[in-house]
C-alpha cells in the first residue's frame, strides 16, 4: 500500500476561487473531508455535472456553509429532478429547522450564466447513454465521467481551452460509460488544450509517479488537494 499522499484518490470535485467568488463543481461523499483544510468561507454556487452518488453524496454536508446564506445549486433539468428526490427535505415548503438551505437553479447546455464575477458555460457530454454536463469557465474546462462528446460541442470547445481537467479511468479494458487514458489524450489534442489533468482515475492506473511517466508532455494525473492557477 502506498504511503504517498498523491495516491489517495477521493471522489472527483473542484473548488474554483477568485478574490470575490467561490464555486464548487460536484459535491461527493468526500466533500466534508476535502474541505477540512480549506478556509471556512461562503460558497457562492455549486455546479452539478450529474447526480450519481459519487458526485452528489455530500450535498447534506453543505449545511455549515448555509450559515452564510442559501447556496445556489445549478443543474440541468434531469439532475434537478433527481436532487429533489434524493434530498427532498431541502425542497419542502415547510423545511425542518437546520436542513441545508439550497436554492435550485435549472440550467441548459450552451447558455452561459454568471456566479459572482465568474461566467460559466455548461456543455453537453455523454456518460454512456446518460447526458451530463461539462463546464467551460474562461479558458478552463472541467469534464468528468465522459464517454463521448458530440461534434458540435467539440467545435465550440476547440481552440478555447488552455487548461483541461478531464476523466481518464485507466489505461486499458474499455468501459461502457467512462473514457480511457488514450481517449482523454485524443480528446485533449482535438480541442487543442495546452495542458491536461486527468481525474476520476481508478487505482488500476497505478501509483501517481509511475502513471505520470507514461503520459506525453502536457498531460499529468491530478491529485487530491492540488492547486492549479488558471
Amino acid at each position: 500500500m502506498s504511503e504517498d499522499p498523491h495516491d489517495k484518490r477521493l471522489r472527483s470535485s473542484v473548488l474554483i476561487e477568485t478574490e470575490k467568488t467561490r464555486i464548487l463543481i460536484d459535491c461527493g461523499p468526500d466533500f466534508r473531508q476535502q474541505m477540512m483544510f480549506r478556509p471556512f468561507r461562503r460558497i457562492d454556487g455549486v455546479l452539478i455535472t450529474h447526480t450519481h452518488y459519487d458526485h452528489v453524496g455530500g450535498m447534506d454536508d453543505l449545511r455549515p456553509y448555509c450559515a452564510f446564506g442559501e447556496i445556489d445549486v445549478y443543474a440541468d433539468s434531469g439532475a434537478a429532478d433527481s436532487l429533489r428526490q434524493t434530498i427532498p427535505y431541502c425542497f419542502t415548503e415547510n423545511k425542518y429547522p437546520g436542513v441545508p438551505g439550497i436554492r435550485l437553479n435549472v440550467i441548459e447546455p450552451d447558455i452561459p450564466f454568471d456566479i459572482g464575477d465568474i461566467t460559466v458555460r455548461p456543455f453537453r457530454v455523454m456518460h454512456g447513454k446518460m447526458p451530463i454536463l461539462g463546464f467551460l469557465i474562461g479558458d478552463f474546462a472541467y469534464i468528468t465521467d465522459m464517454k463521448t462528446i458530440g461534434k458540435e460541442e467539440i467545435n465550440v470547445l476547440r481552440g478555447r481551452i488552455d487548461t483541461l481537467i478531464v476523466n481518464a479511468l485507466r489505461f486499458d479494458k474499455p468501459h461502457h460509460s467512462h473514457q480511457l487514458v488514450d481517449d482523454a489524450i485524443e480528446f485533449s489534442r482535438t480541442v487543442s488544450a495546452r495542458r491536461t489533468f486527468f481525474i476520476h482515475s481508478c487505482h488500476h492506473l497505478g501509483r501517481h509517479k509511475d502513471a505520470n511517466r507514461c503520459f506525453p508532455e502536457g498531460f499529468e494525473l491530478a491529485y487530491d488537494g492540488q492547486e492549479i492557477v488558471v
